[in-house]
């Protein structure tokens, strides 16, 4: 391994341990039982106990409205909390190397994208205010998010 890959690869696993088990704002996933397996790599997993605590979004944090963006960059989201008019359509991007997809696990819609590859997109119009809580379900534990939909 040159020298090159070898700084990179050390960069890299030094981010994963700098993220830790969640996003900036959230904390580790779960499932029914308290734990989840969330695949970071092609052959790696972490164990993850407990359930995960979604974050809201500040109470100062503008409303945005029309064609709202979200990505999914180095196995996180960005933004993992926002807010939304009725009416909206949110778009999550992966711009990562590796499959993602978005799941609804509460509020006034459901939905369940099929997995979707770098470059690819995902979209949901919002219909109704309330909390919409949701997760990548292959990487729970960095990937989940909060979207306030309001009037």
């Amino acid at each position: 391994m040159n020298r090159r890959l070898a700084v990179l690869v050390v960069v890299f696993c030094a981010m994963l341990l700098a993220a830790g088990c969640g996003s900036s704002k959230s904390s580790p996933a779960g499932n029914a039982n308290g734990s989840s397996t969330s695949t970071i790599g092609p052959s790696s997993s972490v164990k993850v106990d407990g359930k995960i605590n979604y974050a809201s979004p500040p109470a100062n944090a503008p409303v945005q409205s029309g064609l709202v963006q979200i990505k999914y960059r180095e196995i996180t989201i960005e933004p993992d909390t926002l807010k939304v008019k009725v009416g909206s359509t949110i778009r999550w991007t992966n711009e990562d190397p590796v499959e993602h997809n978005v799941t609804s696990a509460s509020g006034p819609i459901k939905f369940a994208s099929k997995n979707f590859g770098e470059s690819q997109t995902f979209e949901v119009k919002v219909t109704k205010p309330g909390v919409i809580h949701y997760r990548c379900t292959l990487h729970p534990a960095t990937m989940n998010g909060t979207i306030e939909v309001v009037k």
